[in-house]
């Protein structure tokens, strides 16, 4: 693919000079018959316009001449699709896809973009379409649609020159989605990077030293240190700077003792606001500070100073209920908390704190009330402890005489009557007035407001009855009852409507924007038509069709704002930390870095960067999204996009809106159902990479269709720059859905986007005819290092085998193989069942005493003789039942599995485990002596009942990956596992990673481990997807639960759905979730002495019932199969940013020269990756020579590990980009050709060693042909 050729410099200077070319040739775009019209000039221009550009033309200031044009070739289009019917080329929608993205018009943008999809099959060579569709699913929050977009442009186009704008964005939605290991790769990847962006490289390093508050606060606290040491810092991001060291001192412990952390805490806060004194979560967290010191004075003068500087906050005003309560006045702190839990219903903390106060007056049924509510928060940890208080309560009530309630005089008002006090009831009266005194205010005071956050909302100023705050300054709150009454769109629009003459500007808008949607719904509903919209097969939308459906689906907006982020205690929450830097990135405004000045902020309504940590939302028009601290006392915790809001409070919604928006709820209903609500534009195709070899690497794709029901039909946004509904008549819409009419002319354009040429060459030509085919190709055809060629789109996990599974097959019989005898081993139709694909795992049982294996060897005792000091990992783990998962309080089942790591040695280890086992025997005496009714043998297991579902749980410590590769170290154990047949030894002929030439530790090694009851394996398929052996030493038992390969989607769609990364999170999955989604899984013991064989992609997890010790390691059969779910997985992982353990297509070149190939299928498939790297290798070798860059030899040695890129972490064959520095020093940290480019544009900082001559490649592709067949049973 031809990586981005358009140059922003001489693009940005061509429109003003071919603004005179436009205004000259403007009379000649009207033709006589009034119909639209583009001169040459003016498709000259558009053509260099393309979703690349996104964030780097200005469209507002001298780019005026640019938008305007593109608003005519909007319209051009539009009018040319009508007139066609439909019949255009696919292009034509993508170019009307990237226009109306860089007019900032998302819904059209969508519509266009989902168009293109239809119609062309081959989409994902079109690296700039998933650019910009990538932009707008990430506009929308939409991060589980746009994440994958964002993977397939780096996937198709890795030298993409956006990349660091994607890997941007890519860790600002990780970072949300909580998989900070992710997030921090994309960031450290957008860092290197020197390409032009819209963040610099301060307000990256910041997000990098956010990143680390998760786990490393010392990391954190060095890096925000060293940021403040740069030179010309801008103002807001030192002041962000402190503003976090000072949140990081007040809460955590280990920076120092309370006293000297509150001191520091409350210096760096002080000189936070030095810098912006107009950051009220700065003054917040000040207050909190003073709070926690006794200086209650400061601290109320602190919130009152945040109130006036920043938006409604609940957290503000359950902390200043807090310091009311403390100061023993109830009636305040009431008025304090019910402020704050109007403004965020699901504020647990205020909610309990609620509860306290009515309970220290006496007033029990209210504080119950309280609790309940604070159970039903999102964030509510202690659900345990409340269920408990209330049940406490209750029986208090049951107990108290009759009428004794009712005769008491009550201290405060019950909850009911509070929620409807003067204060919200006259704060929500003067909404609309104080929606526009500010907005006017803010028009003529733009340094008022934070900058930092996304575009915030405004201050509303109201006065306050003197026993609350006496101050008449503070942030807006809405009656719930109010919000109760308008939170149905049609009751809306009534209520709108009977009060048109005393409405607000914003609430004008709203009214004309519902009743053009009402309009355009009946005539929708009457024409018999579903949407503008719909897919090619007239899907039906989502929604039922009614007018009042319509204006719900239309008007939901950001008031779905999704799912709790689990960020570190320190972290900035709803406001800054998180995102605090991201309100700038790339709008069509056209800024390079962040301006950090109110008045260069985008012109849309809609920030493009998701709301990730606010206080309160940046919706415009007086929508107030309000989310808070978990507790005054308790860590800060920020807000997701990802699951639904909280809000099952006295009154049901979060938010009081006067502008409907879209949220990613609108967009494929991303939120908990992602994986079963897929947008058309991602739905599976028939060559996905889980289909047939022959289909992987042969056939060409065909003709992908959507089968998903279109949701874009719902974009409708009000709140796009231009403010208006895309419109659309009768006959539009018939024109846009008929695909299949006559006779009409196809409409070509022929300025189309660049896609990867193919080439067809055949695997039986000869390497002198691929090389001849690959002259002059350049970096065009040089798309990146895939094994698959073009043919093949980016790989897709499979979906769930069809037809289902009944329900009494999803627990089968686990396929197991009974020794008697070394014959038996050594039958050679062993082999060939335990690599049956048909088979997920094979369970060889009595195999050590069939061979006379010395498992004694692997003793613990042993191995403390032989090698004390040796490393072992450990993993510290909670004691749980094997078929559950619970959080650490036990009060609910998760797929998150605690697994720590830390590091001993084997003899610590060993103490560890016998003082386990003689503490489990005490345990049991004592039982014994307690219970004597009980039997002997009582299991552990039945200590797991009594835990269940109470916690806490008890910490084992797992001791894992023990490296046993040193054959001096090990020489008795190691040959002793040479008794085993060779289709499962660590080294044999067949076996694939013994001809890689290298160690991979734990894969073509032993390792070892060592285990407690307890001990787990969390969830995973094997490295690559290879095969492997397990062997239990003894003498205590495993329990395994295997699920076959094919389903590994279904599992990936689960870790998704819970946050998890698939590859490299630790899971382990809720059985009654898979059984529910027709899995199976195979459950089985593992006795001493029994090997287990997971065959190729099989997923699997195991925890130990006894004491025991494992050894294992991976295997790679000669068989297709094995070698195409190894690709496979090469290929996901690639697109998935992880690194491959094994280097496949060094390991296909030694297969090619070290082994004979007799199964067809399996020769074609490597023949193929030989082809495709041959191909590479020339194309680079032509595109450094034409670039004048020489290729120095520098040859391999022996025993010479395969290269991985140090940036990227992708394999790099033959050609190795090695920095000036590390190649004069001997070091040679290598490069792919993509990051070496994005570090040195023009490579000049970098020397280019070869490893291989072309020549001899090209002789190991001649020679590699097909062996004769040979009738042989097994090695």
């Amino acid at each position: 693919m031809k990586s981005c050729g358009v140059s922003l410099a001489s693009t940005t200077s061509s429109f003003r000079d071919d603004g005179k070319k436009m205004a000259a040739g403007k009379e000649s775009s009207e033709c006589k018959d009034g119909s639209l019209s583009l001169t040459a000039e003016e498709k000259e221009v558009l053509g260099g316009l393309d979703s690349r550009l996104f964030g780097f033309v200005r469209l507002h200031e001298d780019g005026a001449r640019t938008k305007t044009l593109l608003g005519k070739a909007v319209r051009y289009y539009e009018s040319l699709i009508l007139k066609a019917e439909g019949k255009v080329e696919s292009d034509f929608f993508c170019q009307l896809g990237h226009f109306n993205l860089l007019l900032e018009d998302y819904p059209k943008a969508l519509s266009a973009y989902q168009r293109y999809h239809n119609l062309q099959s081959d989409y994902w060579k079109n690296a700039t379409f998933l650019y910009g569709l990538g932009l707008v699913y990430f506009y929308y929050n939409a991060f589980h649609w746009a994440i994958k977009a964002f993977q397939e442009v780096l996937y198709v186009d890795p030298g993409f020159c956006r990349a660091k704008e994607i890997h941007l964005r890519l860790g600002l939605m990780f970072k949300v989605n909580t998989d900070y290991e992710s997030s921090l790769k994309h960031f450290r990847l957008a860092l290197i990077d020197c390409n032009p962006c819209t963040l610099s490289s301060v307000e990256i390093q910041f997000h990098i030293a956010h990143l680390y508050e998760t786990q490393k606060y010392h990391f954190a606290k060095e890096a925000y240190e060293q940021l403040l040491q740069t030179e010309n810092l801008p103002a807001q991001v030192k002041a962000t700077v402190l503003q976090q060291l000072g949140w990081m001192h007040h809460n955590v412990d280990l920076l120092g003792d309370k006293a000297t952390k509150e001191s520091y805490a409350i210096q760096y806060l002080q000189k936070s606001l030095e810098a912006d004194p107009n950051s009220g979560l700065s003054w917040y967290f000040l207050g909190r500070c003073y709070s926690s010191i006794g200086k209650v004075q400061d601290a109320f003068i602190s919130y009152r100073q945040s109130i006036d500087k920043s938006e409604a906050s609940a957290d503000t005003w359950c902390s200043i209920g807090v310091l009311y309560q403390q100061q023993n006045q109830p009636m305040d702190a009431l008025q304090a908390y019910i402020c704050a839990v109007q403004l965020d219903h699901g504020h647990t903390a205020a909610w309990m704190d609620l509860g306290t106060l009515y309970e220290s007056c006496h007033q029990p049924q209210d504080a119950i009330k309280c609790y309940l509510n604070a159970t039903r928060g999102k964030n509510c940890s202690n659900t345990s402890s409340l269920a408990g208080r209330i049940k406490f309560l209750q029986a208090q009530l049951c107990n108290l005489p009759q009428g004794s309630l009712q005769n008491k005089t009550k201290l405060l008002p019950s909850i009911e009557e509070a929620w409807s006090l003067p204060i919200p009831a006259e704060l929500t009266s003067r909404q609309g007035a104080m929606n526009t005194t500010q907005q006017a205010s803010k028009a003529h005071h733009p340094k008022t407001e934070p900058v930092l956050g996304l575009c915030q909302t405004p201050i509303l100023q109201q006065s306050l009855p003197l026993h609350m705050i006496h101050s008449n300054q503070v942030d807006g709150l809405s009656n719930s009852a109010e919000r109760k009454r308008t939170s149905s769109p049609t009751k809306h629009l009534e209520q709108l409507r009977a009060n048109k003459d005393h409405l607000s500007p914003a609430q004008k808008l709203m009214l004309e924007q519902l009743e053009t949607q009402l309009v355009l719904m009946q005539q929708v509903l009457h024409k018999g038509q579903s949407s503008h919209m719909s897919g090619p097969n007239d899907e039906q939308p989502p929604f039922s069709t009614g007018p009042a459906q319509y204006l719900q689906a239309a008007s939901v907006g950001v008031q779905k704002q999704t799912g709790p982020q689990t960020l570190p205690s320190n972290s900035v929450t709803q406001g800054a930390a998180l995102n605090h830097l991201s309100s700038h990135i790339a709008t069509s405004g056209g800024q390079q870095g962040i301006n950090f000045t109110k008045e260069n902020k985008p012109s849309g309504n809609r920030s493009l960067v998701p709301e990730i940590s606010r206080h309160a939302g940046d919706t415009p028009n007086g929508c107030v999204v309000v989310k808070g601290l978990s507790n005054h006392i308790q860590q800060l915790i920020a807000e997701p996009v990802g699951s639904p809001n909280h809000g099952d409070c006295t009154s049901p919604d979060l938010l009081i809106s006067d502008s409907p928006q879209i949220s990613a709820t609108n967009i494929g209903k991303a939120s908990d159902k992602a994986s079963n609500n897929h947008p058309p534009i991602h739905t599976k195709t028939n060559n996905s990479v889980t289909s047939s070899p022959s289909s992987i690497i042969f056939t060409t794709t065909s003709s992908t269709k959507s089968t998903a029901q279109t949701t874009t039909h719902s974009v409708t946004s009000l709140n796009s720059p231009q403010n208006n509904l895309y419109k659309i008549n009768r006959e539009e819409l018939q024109s846009l859905q008929s695909s299949a009419k006559p006779n009409l002319p196809i409409i070509s354009l022929e300025s189309g986007p660049q896609i990867i040429p193919s080439m067809s060459v055949s695997i039986y030509s000869s390497s002198t005819e691929v090389l001849k085919a690959c002259r002059n190709l350049g970096k065009n055809g040089l798309s990146n290092s895939h094994i698959f060629l073009e043919k093949c789109p980016p790989p897709t996990p499979p979906t769930s085998p069809y037809p289902p599974l009944p329900k009494d097959k999803l627990n089968p019989p686990t396929p197991s193989i009974y020794l008697e005898n070394k014959r038996d081993a050594f039958f050679p139709p062993l082999h060939q069942f335990c690599t049956n694909p048909k088979n997920p795992v094979t369970v060889i049982r009595g195999l050590a005493g069939a061979l006379k294996l010395d498992l004694g060897l692997f003793s613990t005792k042993t191995l403390v003789e032989a090698n004390n000091e040796h490393v072992v990992e450990v993993r510290t783990q909670l004691l749980q039942p094997a078929d559950e998962n619970w959080d650490p309080t036990g009060t609910k089942k998760i797929w998150h599995c605690e697994s720590n790591r830390s590091h001993t040695t084997i003899a610590k280890y060993a103490q560890y485990q016998a003082s386990s086992f003689q503490e489990s025997l005490r345990e049991e005496n004592e039982k014994r002596m307690q219970h004597k009714e009980c039997s002997d043998n009582e299991s552990t297991s039945s200590d797991f009942s009594g835990k269940r579902r109470k916690g806490p749980f008890k910490t084992i410590k797992f001791g894992t990956n023990i490296d046993l590769s040193d054959d001096k170290k090990w020489k008795l154990q190691l040959h002793e596992l040479t008794k085993l047949p060779a289709f499962v030894r660590v080294v044999s002929a067949g076996n694939l990673l013994s001809h890689l030439g290298h160690t991979i530790l734990g894969m073509n090694t032993v390792q070892l481990y060592m285990k407690v009851p307890g001990s787990r394996t969390p969830g995973h398929q094997e490295n690559n997807n290879f095969c492997s052996v397990n062997i239990n030493i003894g003498p205590g038992d495993c329990e395994w639960f295997v699920v076959p390969e094919d389903y590994w989607g279904v599992l990936n769609d689960f870790c998704e759905k819970n946050n998890l990364n698939f590859l490299m999170s630790s899971w382990w999955p809720n059985l009654e979730e898979l059984y529910e989604a027709n899995v199976p899984v195979y459950r089985f013991i593992q006795r001493p002495g029994d090997l287990v064989w997971i065959n190729a992609g099989t997923v699997h997890w195991v925890q130990a019932v006894g004491w025991c010790n494992n050894i294992a390691w991976n295997v790679g059969p000669l068989t297709a199969c094995q070698y195409k779910l190894a690709v496979e997985r090469y290929e996901w992982n690639k697109l998935q940013s992880v690194k491959s353990l094994v280097p496949m297509v060094h390991l296909s070149w030694n297969m090619a020269r070290n082994i004979k190939v007799s199964d067809p299928k399996l020769f074609e498939m490597i023949k193929y990756c030989l082809l495709k790297i041959l191909k590479q290798c020339q194309t680079l070798r032509e595109a450094l020579t034409a670039a004048g860059k020489e290729v120095i030899w520098h040859g391999r040695t022996n025993d010479e590990p395969a290269h991985y890129c140090n940036i990227c972490e992708v394999e790099v064959f033959d050609l190795l980009f090695v920095t000036n520095e590390s190649n004069s020093q001997k070091t040679y940290i290598v490069h792919c050709q993509d990051c070496a480019r994005k570090t040195s544009g023009n490579l000049d900082n970098f020397v280019v060693l070869e490893q291989y001559k072309m020549e001899d490649l090209m002789q190991v592709y001649e020679q590699f042909t097909l062996a004769p067949s040979i009738s042989s049973s097994s090695s």
